[in-house]
Formats: structure tokens, C-alpha cells, sequence
């Protein structure tokens, strides 16, 4: 089956690394490194393949600074999260 995450950023220089499986949730890796970044909110979309449904969808995003996580609701099929 098919999941698709859109994630939107509040800065640019966001890379996806991958997903992982925890427990039964799904988490999408994001990493933002560096020093500077433009100031506009950026999305990302991904598509992947599993082989069942998540009971729930996380971003997880890494930076210089440590990192945070947040959970994706599903609208019309896509999940969609944004950076708190």
C-alpha cells in the first residue's frame, strides 16, 4: 500500500533521509543541518511503499540543535503534518 506524507517546514534546507517502522508506527526521518537557512515555510512530499497501515504517521526531524517530532493526520487519503 501506498502512504504519502506532505510535511511542510517553517525553513528551507530540509532533506529527507528515509522511514522507519516503530512498533506500529510509521516515521519519516527529515534532517536539517548547516547554519543558515531562508525563512520560508517549505513542503515536502513523499511517497512510499509498506505492507500494512500504520496505526499512526510521525516526522521526525533532526537539526543542529537536537531535534523534534510530530504526528501527520490523514485528509482524503495524504498525510499531512507541519513543523510546530
Amino acid at each position: 500500500m501506498k502512504i504519502v506524507l506532505e510535511a511542510t517546514f517553517k525553513m528551507g534546507g530540509v532533506s529527507y533521509r528515509g522511514h522507519r517502522w516503530e512498533e506500529d508506527a510509521l516515521v519519516f526521518e527529515f534532517e536539517r543541518i548547516g547554519d543558515a537557512f531562508i525563512q520560508i515555510l517549505s513542503t515536502r512530499e513523499v511517497e512510499v511503499e509498506v505492507e500494512k497501515p500504520p496505526k499512526k504517521v510521525l516526522v521526525e526531524l533532526k537539526t543542529n540543535e537536537g531535534g523534534k517530532v510530530f504526528e501527520a493526520s490523514e485528509r482524503n487519503g495524504i498525510y499531512m503534518a507541519a513543523e510546530p
